[in-house]
């Protein structure tokens, strides 16, 4: 996910922020004392795609770079292919952490249980057996220490840090375990042009930035 800024009370009478004289730009409604819940997050009107809760605060997405994209897409056709019938791969899906907090996984491996229709919006973090996250310049601290953290607290069983190499450009998966007796991550592997592991099922995908260039 991109960039982030988090949206603050407004420090008037008024439930609403003054509309500008001469734009149209929404305008946001004052956070409730102790913060949004997940329920507002999905019944607030006018919020960004791919807008986030992290502790009650909206957290708002950058524009992103290709790479982003393509890794994304890349990522959610090669595990499609690979996933067994009883896991569904969905692309940037919100997952509901707790009452307050809700984060989108650029690609999640979900229970296929769990999937219920093309209108759903959301699942929880009990659904989730791995998730995804491919760093962007804009939000590298909240990719790499904030969501991991919030993830393994929920207990989701595996999770990827996707780079770009800073060389030429290729992605490098840092995947991660969830070790239960610490309830964080423990770093398994770095992969650079393939991906080789069993778990959280036999994957052996070609993440080369040939593979990549040819989507």
């Amino acid at each position: 996910m991109g960039g982030t800024m988090t949206a603050e009370p407004v420090q008037n009478d008024a439930r609403l922020r003054p509309e500008p004289e001469e734009d149209d730009a929404p305008r946001w409604p004052m956070p409730p004392v102790d913060g949004y819940t997940v329920d507002d997050l999905f019944t607030l009107p006018d919020l960004p795609p791919h807008t986030e809760l992290i502790d009650g605060s909206l957290v708002f997405v950058s524009p992103q770079r290709r790479f982003h994209a393509r890794v994304i897409h890349l990522l959610t056709a090669l595990l499609s292919d690979a996933a067994p019938d009883h896991l569904s791969v969905e692309p940037e899906m919100a997952v509901r952490l707790d009452r307050r907090t809700a984060l989108e996984p650029d690609v999640s491996v979900v229970r296929t249980e769990a999937v219920r229709s093309f209108s759903q919006t959301s699942f929880v973090a009990a659904d989730i057996v791995l998730a995804v996250e491919v760093v962007s310049p804009e939000s590298e601290a909240r990719d790499r220490k904030t969501k991991p953290v919030r993830y393994a607290e929920a207990g989701i069983p595996h999770f990827w840090l996707v780079e770009m190499a800073e060389n030429d450009e290729h992605p490098v998966v840092h995947v991660y375990e969830l070790d239960v007796p610490t309830g964080a991550y423990g770093l398994t592997g770095i992969h650079h042009d393939r991906l080789k592991i069993t778990v959280p099922f036999e994957i052996d995908i070609d993440i080369s930035l040939d593979a990549l260039r040819a989507l």
